[in-house]
């Protein structure tokens, strides 16, 4: 792999839009929210329906099982189905950037297109942020192939698809469909293709407790001599061949970044579009060159459960002894949450007046250190490397116990709102889980070239 190409700016949707519906597998309804994202947050599904509103980032390293009708991705227990009609949408928009709260476990199947989403997504529109958009490219070709599956990307300077499929069957035998993807091809050639079976599979797929919301109007159902539902035309000759394409694009944007490739595709389906993905990944890591710049991209975006020590600390923010008033920071869900520690140690220099005889942390030095752990949490993105993160206001704050030498602080900041130049958090501090103090922060991000 050549790695990462630095191009245009990164995009998010300009406004909130939102669609109902039945999952075409769980046959449960779902309400999909579509909202802005900051930039370097990547496409990430929120289980609204939960306690906690457990956050899904979309990556092959979180496809969970073997995806076989669908693609599933997951973290624990907590699982998003079907996803791949909004990721194909999301990278044929050149969406970078997007929340996708979800009040179930699977999206609307809607008519079994990706028309839909391709045009909500498009009516918000998009916006343009700071950071660079970055791409994944080839220096040489990546081939899977399993039975009779092959799928092969060749070096390119844009996404082009060639699609094949192929059955021993007396209707349905062979198609192919070729494109340069765009955002007018997506949505004129692409997006309409709907999902299909063939009638003898609906059982099997019944028995193994699929298809629960399948029917005439969300499916092309294949018989022998021809097509089941009523409405017998195809909205195009090759309809199977650029719905299969449709599947392929949105199970590639699983790597984490828009692949600029020549891909071609014989007989594929999710699992082996997945294990395809992974293979590119795979490749990267063996070739050496395109593993460094693969693990770049990954480093620019922390990982939930990331651990950020002192040196790392120092690295993200400025501030130093004797203002330096965390010890570790872990960020749990990125752009989100983190939690930070400080170990109040009996030689901490304000205690030699607050109070003498009678040691208290000072209250405000404990916002301060909820402020510092938001700071890591909030700079440790990529893109914010020459950038600093002004408190503006402080509201709420209040000092519910002391804090004093022995004890070990826990700061829980969760970001409410996160804007280019700005935003709002809040944060808690514990001892022993006993809350002792909380304040919500707006900020500023500002250039640290401005203010030399």
């Amino acid at each position: 792999m050549r790695g990462l190409k630095i191009m245009e700016k990164q995009r998010t949707i300009a406004k909130e839009c939102r669609v109902e519906g039945v999952g075409l597998h769980t046959g449960n309804v779902s309400t999909v929210i579509f909202k802005p994202a900051p930039a370097d947050y990547g496409i990430r599904f929120i289980r609204t329906d939960i306690e906690g509103r457990p956050v899904i980032r979309a990556s092959t390293e979180h496809v969970s099982g073997t995806a076989v009708r669908g693609t599933t991705i997951g973290e624990g227990e907590t699982t998003v189905s079907t996803i791949e009609h909004i990721m194909a949408t999301c990278f044929a928009l050149g969406i970078d950037n997007l929340e996708i709260h979800i009040s179930n476990n699977e999206p609307p199947i809607l008519d079994g297109s990706a028309s839909k989403f391709a045009e909500l997504l498009g009516s918000a529109g998009l916006s343009e942020q700071e950071a660079q958009r970055r791409y994944l490219t080839l220096n040489e070709p990546v081939v899977y192939q399993s039975g009779k599956t092959k799928i092969e990307a060749h070096p390119s300077d844009e996404f082009r698809i060639d699609c094949v499929v192929e059955y021993d069957h007396p209707f349905l035998k062979k198609q192919s469909y070729s494109a340069v993807l765009d955002g007018g091809t997506f949505s004129k050639e692409i997006a309409p293709a709907r999902t299909f079976c063939f009638d003898y599979e609906i059982e099997a797929l019944k028995g193994k407790g699929l298809a629960k919301g399948g029917d005439f109007n969300n499916a092309i159902v294949v018989g022998l001599n021809g097509i089941h539902n009523q409405n017998k035309s195809l909205r195009f000759d090759n309809e199977f061949a650029r719905h299969k394409a449709l599947d392929l694009i949105g199970d590639l944007y699983l790597l984490g970044a828009p692949l600029k490739a020549h891909v071609i595709a014989y007989r594929c389906g999710h699992n082996s579009n997945i294990n395809f993905a992974r293979e590119i990944i795979k490749k990267a890591v063996k070739t050496n060159s395109a593993a460094t710049e693969v693990g770049k991209m990954e480093a620019q975006y922390p990982k939930e459960g990331q651990v950020f020590d002192i040196n790392a600390i120092k690295r993200t923010i400025p501030h130093r002894y004797p203002f330096l008033m965390i010890d570790k920071v872990v960020i749990k869900e990125v752009n989100k949450s983190a939690v930070g520690y400080k170990c109040v140690s009996g030689n901490e220099n304000f205690f030699q007046g607050h109070f003498p005889g009678w040691p208290i942390m000072p209250g405000v030095l404990i916002v301060e250190a909820i402020a510092q752990t938001s700071c890591v949490l909030l700079l440790s993105q990529s893109g914010m490397k020459d950038k600093l993160a002004y408190f503006m206001s402080i509201d709420s704050a209040k000092f519910r116990k002391p804090v004093v030498p022995g004890d070990v602080l826990e700061f829980r900041v969760e970001a409410l709102r996160v804007r280019e130049k700005g935003g709002k958090v809040r944060g808690d501090a514990y001892v022993n889980d006993n809350l002792v103090a909380e304040a919500e922060f707006m900020f500023a991000i500002v250039d640290k070239e401005e203010q030399k």
